[in-house]
């Protein structure tokens, strides 16, 4: 997988042939598999990564630049920034663009703590500190939409090592921005238990698939792609994959999140992509691939098995939706 120091990230215009440059001169390791996050019942996430011998980050690199590994091809910056869910602004995922364009995500901060021996409150410029990376990840959405996408961003892990979680901490908590006045769909939507809240074990955060993303396409995430710091999990459904992110915290109590809160029999806390186990309305084995005609079967973990599923054995999948 590359790894791109944000410096170094070019203007979207150059960044498909500089792929392609970089990919003929043997620079370019292409990474895991794409995932774009829907973001709330609507808004679902899911990657793959394949170890290499050859390559030290642990992901193979891709058949082309402008694939996922599985030779999927990405989705344009178009289809990625215009259909989106994000319930702070709107339900209908082709207002959100429209309704987010202009809405301020600088400064920034986000605070982690909880459970960690090092609380610290981080900036954008830290952030922009960690080693930035490309990673193309599949997303698969609750709602049985997918996509391909070429993250940017950083390894959750890398995060929790600096604030050093506690032996007693099993979960992390992250919470989303709320701003009922900067946000219409507060006001519509009154219902949910707002603010915006998920949830990881410690083991899955700390799995390298998980990442916080801060672009795609080599350009600074947009606010409907959850501007300006967001989590990316590939292997599970999007709406787990939680945007514009301001606390982080260590727990020893499983997080509620807003859609378990709002639809319990629907939701739960593990949203593995599972195309086994449908969701109460609707059949989870085939998905809508965005910006093409038909379905196609969905993969179990969103085809991140390989790198995820030891951290379930001796759990009933079907039951730990």
């Amino acid at each position: 997988m590359k790894k791109i120091k944000s410096s170094e990230i070019t203007s979207y215009s150059d960044y498909l042939s500089r792929r392609d440059f970089l990919k003929t001169m043997g620079i370019m390791t292409a990474g895991a598999a794409l995932l774009a996050a829907c973001g709330t019942p609507q808004d679902e996430a899911s990657t793959v990564v394949n170890p290499s011998a050859e390559d030290s980050s642990g992901i193979s690199p891709s058949a082309s630049a402008n694939t996922d590994e599985l030779g999927k091809p990405l989705n344009s910056y178009e289809d990625i920034t215009n259909y989106n869910n994000y319930y702070e602004f709107t339900t209908d995922k082709e207002r959100v663009a429209v309704l987010a364009e202009g809405y301020p995500t600088s400064p920034w901060e986000v605070k982690v703590g909880g459970l960690v021996n090092n609380p610290k409150t981080y900036s954008l410029d830290d952030f922009r500190k960690f080693e930035i990376e490309e990673r193309i990840y599949r997303l698969r959405c609750v709602e049985a939409w997918s996509m391909v996408i070429p993250w940017m961003g950083f390894p959750l892990s890398k995060l929790l090592a600096e604030v050093e979680p506690k032996a007693e901490a099993k979960y992390v908590r992250f919470e989303t921005i709320y701003d009922p006045e900067g946000m219409p769909g507060f006001k519509k939507n009154p219902f949910y238990q707002w603010p915006y809240v998920e949830g990881l074990r410690v083991d899955e955060a700390m799995n390298d698939l998980a990442i916080l993303a801060t672009g795609l396409y080599g350009k600074d995430l947009l606010p409907q792609n959850g501007a300006p710091i967001r989590m990316v999990i590939p292997w599970k459904y999007g709406f787990k994959s939680i945007k514009s992110i301001v606390k982080i915290d260590l727990v020893d109590e499983m997080p509620r999140s807003l859609w378990m809160a709002a639809a319990p029999n629907e939701y739960g806390f593990n949203a593995n992509v599972n195309p086994n186990v449908n969701h109460p309305r609707w059949s989870q084995a085939s998905e809508r691939r965005i910006g093409e005609f038909g379905r196609t079967e969905t993969i179990m973990f969103n085809g991140y098995e390989e790198e995820v599923a030891h951290l379930y054995a001796g759990m009933d999948l079907a039951i730990n939706f």
